[in-house]
């Protein structure tokens, strides 16, 4: 069984342990080394208890940690849509290629009804080919992909408040 759970404040040190394994995972594609303490760390952690924008989720298998999903609030449309982001998204090697990604990211999509954006490096083939399949099946392959300056990857865009319609952006 595949939950998602809302992270506590004072469950924030279990948060801090999985993205060091995510930022481990993730140095492939990323210049990041370690601190002095052997630490990747996640310079945005605490607001995600200080900003009422950000949500953090635990991802849990079978009430077992299998990962967490970052979520974002970036603002809102000129329809006063409000516009999300997938600001970080792991999943345990240990569950991938399980569909508990894609359950995961779809859950989240629909609790989280807006204009979504969801980005990855250009380096991180496999994650494009995640979020490409997953969110093609999500939007019945009504979404952009689109390149926006000050990120080097590709960029998918959707709705979640009207599935049936291909958003159409500026810029």
């Amino acid at each position: 069984m595949i939950t998602i759970h809302q992270v506590e404040y004072e469950q924030k040190s279990i948060l801090r342990n999985l993205l060091e394994l995510y930022k481990y995972d993730f140095s492939k594609f990323e210049p990041d080394d370690v601190n002095e303490y052997g630490l990747y760390e996640y310079k945005y952690l605490d607001h995600y208890w200080t900003e009422a924008e950000r949500h953090p989720f635990f991802i849990k298998v079978n009430g077992r940690l299998a990962g967490f999903a970052l979520v974002r609030e970036l603002g809102s449309t000129e329809q006063n849509e409000t516009i999300y982001s997938m600001a970080e998204f792991f999943v345990m090697k240990k569950y991938r290629r399980s569909g508990v990604g894609r359950h995961v990211s779809m859950e989240l999509f629909t609790r989280f009804s807006g204009l979504w954006k969801v980005a990855q490096v250009e380096t991180n083939e496999p994650a494009q080919r995640f979020w490409r399949k997953t969110i093609g099946e999500y939007t019945h392959n009504r979404f952009q992909e689109r390149r926006e300056e000050g990120w080097d990857g590709p960029i998918q865009v959707f709705s979640t408040g009207n599935k049936d319609e291909v958003p159409e952006l500026n810029g």
